[in-house]
């Protein structure tokens, strides 16, 4: 054959398949398949070959249809036909595929796979084909398309597949393993091992997995395990084929004979039912492959690679007339397939000819099948040739259609006009530390962006183009078009998708791609998540919170303390405050204020957030300050609905917030009476009749609060002088200036609301006018603004239109007390700084410039119910100790979702769907004026013996020892834990209409026990913190059989334990977290997470990670226990202390067996058979011949030892 012009690989082939072949045609032949083709002396030239005419078929009976040439020369190594669509695929060895099209074999697409390796198996799904070669697995689109190329190990040598459901793939091939992969995550989820090497064909029945080895052994595997059920060893040689249809398996191949491996004539044939053999089955050819035709019988088709093939029944005889010949081009039939609907057969040869042969004219392959998606013909019409080179060639030769509709090439001249980028803001740190050299600045590299990189960001306006878009959504809402609402994305309500591994696979990383913790909102009355982030990130409140520790059991600061240091320690990961919010929900006055949701409240929204936010505001700044005042005065609550206070110097949170006032009250008859009083924050007051003036009369914010703080108003008050109720006018003066300035907004109507439309729109008219009408669009400069980015004045650029829309609220408020006791207030600029000088050069004439530190705004969603979210501008500490830079940014913390902003969109409020709740200004220069050192106020002693709240505990009843002054812990010291837990409020959960369940909110848990086990010395294993924490609200399940809690356990009046409070137990935690101990347990990442604990990675050793592998199961405490130590614990109820120890004797025993971590291929190699041992015992351990329980009575006998 001439190979001239063919790929050189295929060269390869031609000794082999054409050393026998004269010139002359070949008489099985069809001459139809060689139309036009030459025929050269050296070799018959192959071309792509057509279809021939209809021939005659007899219905019934298979006969050739069609002949077609997949690729000139190569073997064809694998067929099959589609299952979705009419098609028929076929690989070659040369790695190569190629698809037909309906019983005609009209070619439809041909691609190359593999450039070296040949197609082993085809298996086609819905969205496309899966080609196995030899180490690699590829999934493209019916058109040639690459979906996914997954790259096996190179030892691997595959050779079979199998689909066992829509997304899942078994892989098998001359290795002792096979691999399933997900087609969703293109990643190998398990790994299963198998007996016997060489899985080269695999079938699936609604019982077992069927595998057939290269030895000849056929092996039936369970459904879910993969575990071997029964094996048939059909061939002493090897296995060439076999298949499975109701309770018959049959299978052919190749027998050991004196002289080698001989073609074993008889079919084995097996019994599913009774799992044995029955009659082998006698047959007149060499059988290579087989496959049950069932149409009105089992039938089994046999075919020999000589192109023999005969029907017959599997447990009849073999009849010598039910044999028909296949005219193979080459000497050899290398594939068979038989299509879905058994009307079509296809073989492939070794000459890279493919035959189908049907049972009627017009055959199907499936039996319900898709349409095929064609390629567009080119419609090309026959124009006349034009040359171009003649100047008066008319060029209506050519003709366009004649159209009213308005051309593409017609762009409107706004698309049309240059619009150069706007050059980003230079960093303010740069310009703080830049050094002139004469019209030269040098500064130093702040580093807070890539070399050589600015971001630009095309779409500013369009909400839909922002950073955020891309990211998963809540689940709420995700099937609408995000289009149809004007809420912005990272404003909506975002929840937690729960899976059955709960919060482990829920990726908040989506969420917050920053170092700052954000806040889970499951939590009953979670809606204040928004303003403990603005208190934690004020820097003098956040170290005065933290420096607190009082003895009282509900303490808001003592407990907002503990948030606020893990807030400190995480980095990225979400805190819960479910223990600041358990401690309030104890308070009487947050219950008689309105400020505890019901679940049912909360989760439907039928609270007005707005209102709730800023009472809660309210109530925390007084409940702050006085349990600041009762660590040296202990005083009664004053009301939390009220402002004033007796003295609000005896707090530091008086310093911070208080104003002091004077209050006059002047009657008709001439009396005045003058009384002084102090708040922690302002409400503005609105101008009455604003929203009737539809003009748009211009009111600064600066006007609306300095009304708001002096505020006049004309009310009924007791007169001593007339002894009797008259009307009063009511005037507040201002004494003293706080250093933070809180201010409720108030915008609970439409009155309010319209007000503030307002004089945005008064504003941005105003910004308009004030700069000429020079502010472009989506922030884009104008030509003649770029000669000035070099000079100082450049850098206060222009504004553009988005910026200035919504905006009323300025980002500085300057103060100043005059000497009749009055207050001005105006707004202030950069400009006017640069104007006046520096503020805090004026501070000594009672002059104060207020900076916008945090917005808290309520997001109006309807079909949420709304939600709460604060804008932060994070200082330059919180980015030092989190980040390492010296930096100042604009945050959006929604939740766990946290996203840096422009500070532009702190203060723009469209009030269709964002209203302004809460006002957050600061001096300048605050932290300056405060001690900002945290000293840890936990001391050992917490760790020393205490009294018990339970009334019937007696020392026979002590379980546990405490520490002894000389045993206090130190860094690095083990210590085993162990957490017992009750539900305080079941599992919320749906069910779908597919029958799957989701779960919208999880079960509340609350901590019941906790034990703390020494790790060393010599009083290893005892207990030295065995507490019940007691709890003041209703326990729905004490999961007794799990915790080995039972009911009157928590109970102080009828409880035999060692009974404490939850703050008590956690202060001993903290302090051995912050003394640096290690410490040991079994799943303690859910144990730390109800108890309401950040803990470092370093400090935890947890047994369920040491012994567990990659993408495996993760193994009991019970089985681990039983497995390495031999123990059986658990046996009827759960033992903290039992856990514990038995956590600490595991790490001991991963020590041993890994020494100390330096032999990690020897320990996996004890994990591989503990995972092994689990496989077979279905990870249950046995159950013990007595009952006797270990349990705590080693402790006990220890105990009383002591």
């Amino acid at each position: 054959m001439n190979f001239e012009g063919l790929d050189p690989g295929l060269a390869e082939y031609a000794p082999a398949m054409h050393s026998a072949l004269d010139p002359v045609l070949d008489a099985h032949l069809n001459p139809s398949l060689l139309q036009n083709v030459e025929l050269d002396p050296e070799g018959v030239a192959l071309e792509a070959l057509p279809v021939q005419e209809s021939v005659h078929i007899m219905e019934g009976v298979y006969s050739e249809l069609h002949s077609v040439v997949a690729e000139v020369g190569v073997p064809v190594s694998v067929s099959h036909f589609d299952l979705h669509e009419e098609m028929l695929w076929v690989g070659s060895h040369g790695g190569h595929a190629t698809s037909f099209f309906g019983p005609a074999l009209e070619r439809y697409s041909s691609f190359q796979v593999n450039g070296s390796d040949d197609i082993r198996q085809i298996q086609s799904v819905e969205n496309g084909i899966l080609f196995l070669t030899k180490n690699n697995l590829k999934y493209m689109a019916r058109g040639g398309l690459i979906i996914f190329d997954y790259l096996l190990d190179e030892s691997e040598d595959m050779h079979s597949l199998l689909l066992t459901d829509s997304s899942t793939l078994l892989v098998g091939g001359l290795q002792n393993h096979i691999l399933e992969i997900d087609l969703n995550t293109v990643q190998e989820t398990q790994k299963y091992a198998v007996e016997t090497p060489g899985v080269t064909i695999m079938r699936q029945t609604n019982r077992f997995f069927f595998c057939g080895h290269t030895s000849g052994k056929v092996s039936l595997r369970d459904l879910r395990t993969f575990k071997v059920e029964h094996e048939f060893d059909a061939f002493s040689g090897s296995l060439s084929d076999f298949d499975v249809h109701g309770n018959l398996l049959a299978a052919c191949g190749f027998s050991s004979r004196l002289t080698g491996l001989a073609c074993d004539r008889f079919l084995k044939v097996y019994d599913l039912r009774m799992m044995r053999a029955i009659t082998p089955l006698q047959v007149h050819v060499d059988p290579a492959f087989l496959r049950f035709i069932p149409t009105y019988t089992s039938r089994l088709a046999i075919i020999s690679q000589s192109g023999q093939c005969q029907f017959c029944e599997p447990t009849g005889l073999a009849n010598p007339a039910d044999i028909f010949h296949v005219n193979p081009v080459g000497p050899l039939l290398m594939t068979f397939d038989v299509s879905a609907s058994k009307q079509a057969l296809a073989f492939g040869d070794s000459e890279g000819c493919v035959h189908l042969w049907t049972d009627s004219p017009e055959p199907s392959f499936n039996p319900y099948s898709r349409e095929t998606e064609f390629a567009l013909p080119c419609l090309v019409d026959s124009l006349p040739p034009l040359d171009w080179s003649q100047d008066l060639l008319p060029l209506s030769l050519i003709p366009v259609p004649l159209t009213t509709d308005t051309l593409l090439s017609d762009w409107p001249a706004a698309n049309s006009a240059p619009a150069p980028r706007r050059a980003p803001p230079v960093d303010a740190e740069i310009l703080r530390t830049m050094k002139k050299v004469g019209f030269i600045g040098y500064a130093p590299n702040p580093r807070t962006r890539l070399r050589n990189q600015i971001p630009y960001r095309l779409k500013e306006s369009d909400s839909e183009f922002d950073s955020f878009s891309q990211v998963t959504e809540s689940p709420i809402g995700r099937e609408e078009k995000p289009h149809l609402h004007m809420v912005s994305k990272k404003y909506r309500k975002v929840t937690i998708k729960y899976s059955k591994l709960g919060l482990e696979d829920f990726d908040f990383k989506h969420y917050n791609k920053t170092l700052f913790a954000g806040l889970e909102p499951h939590i009953p009355n979670a809606y204040c998540n928004c303003m403990i982030q603005v208190l934690y990130f004020l820097e003098p409140v956040r170290c005065l919170i933290q420096n607190h520790l009082c003895q009282k059991e509900f303490c808001l600061a003592c407990e907002l303390g503990f948030l606020f240091h893990m807030l400190d320690l995480s980095r990225g990961d979400p805190c819960q405050g479910s223990n600041f919010l358990r401690a309030f929900r104890t308070i009487p006055e947050a219950s008689a204020l309105g400020l505890i949701l019901a679940d049912s409240d909360e989760a439907s929204g039928k609270g007005n957030l707005a209102r709730l936010i800023q009472r809660w505001n309210r109530f925390i700044l007084t409940q702050l300050h006085q349990d600041m005042q009762e660590l040296e005065v202990p005083q009664a609550y004053r009301g939390a609905g009220g402002s004033s206070f007796c003295s609000s110097g005896d707090s530091v949170i008086g310093q911070l917030f208080s104003c002091e006032m004077e209050n006059c009250s002047l009657c008709r008859c001439g009396s005045e009476t003058v009384r002084a009083s102090s708040t922690l924050l302002f409400t503005l007051s609105y101008p009455e009749g604003s929203n009737s003036d539809k003009t748009g009369k211009n009111c600064d914010f600066a006007q609306v609060l300095k009304r708001s703080i002096c505020l006049e108003q004309n009310t009924q008050a007791w007169c001593d002088n007339c002894e009797k109720y008259q009307p009063t006018i009511q005037t507040r003066n201002i004494r003293h200036l706080p250093d933070i300035l809180v201010i409720n907004c108030e915008v609970n109507s439409l009155k309010e609301a319209d007000f503030w439309r307002m004089q945005a729109e008064v504003a941005f008219k105003m910004a308009i006018k004030k700069h000429g009408g020079e502010i472009s669009k989506n922030k884009e400069f104008a030509l003649a603004d770029w000669k000035e980015l070099g000079s100082p004045e450049g850098m206060l650029m222009c504004p553009s239109i988005e910026e200035l829309k919504n905006v009323w609220l300025p980002f500085s408020i300057r103060m100043k007390m005059t000497k009749n006791k009055g207050l001005d207030v105006c707004n202030w600029t950069d400009g006017d700084e640069m104007q006046w000088g520096p503020a805090r050069a004026e501070e000594e004439h009672g002059v104060y410039v207020y900076d916008l530190m945090a917005t808290v705004v309520h997001i109006l969603d309807s079909r949420t119910g709304g939600s709460l979210v604060a804008h932060i501008k994070v200082g330059e500490t919180y980015h030092q100790r989190k980040e390492g830079v010296t930096h100042q940014q604009w945050y959006l913390f929604n939740d766990f979702l946290i996203e840096p902003i422009d500070k532009h969109e702190a203060v723009q409020f469209d009030m269709n769907w964002k209203v302004p709740a809460i006002l957050y200004y600061i001096k300048r220069n605050l932290n300056s004026k405060y001690n900002l050192n945290i000293k840890n106020p936990i001391e050992a002693s917490v760790l020393l013996a205490e009294a018990s709240l339970a009334r019937k505990q007696r020392k026979t009843h002590t379980t546990f020892i405490p520490l002894m002054v000389n045993e206090m812990p130190h860094v690095g010291d083990l210590v085993g834990l162990d957490a017992e837990f009750v539900t305080l409020n079941e599992e919320e959960a749906e069910l779908r209409s597919d029958g799957t369940k989701s779960t919208i909110k999880p079960s509340q848990m609350s901590v019941a026990r906790i034990t703390c086990v020494r790790g060393q010395g010599p009083n290893e294993g005892i207990p030295f913190i065995d507490d019940y924490i007691s709890t003041q609200e209703q326990v729905v399940d004490y999961l007794t059989q799990y915790s080995g809690i039972k009911p009157g356990d928590l109970d102080a009046k009828i409880s035999s334990k060692h009974l404490t409070t939850l703050k008590s137990t956690y202060l001993k935690l903290r302090f051995l977290i912050d003394i640096g101990v290690k410490f040991v347990g079994h799943g303690l990442q859910k144990d730390f997470r109800v108890i309401n604990l950040m803990v470092p990675k370093d400090q935890v050793l947890d047994t369920v990670y040491l012994f567990h592998m990659p993408r495996k199961r993760m193994i009991s405490l019970r089985f681990l226990a039983w497995y390495f130590l031999d123990l059986k614990i658990q046996g009827e109820t759960h033992d903290s202390i039992e856990d514990a120890r038995t956590a600490l004797q595991l790490y001991r025993k991963y020590l041993e067996l890994s020494k100390n971590g330096t032999e990690p291929e020897s320990f996996h190699k004890v994990l591989k058979g503990l995972y092994e041992k689990g496989r077979k015992m279905d990870w249950k351990v046995p159950e013990p011949e007595g009952q006797t329980s270990p349990k705590s009575a080693a402790v006990f006998s220890s105990v009383l030892a002591l």
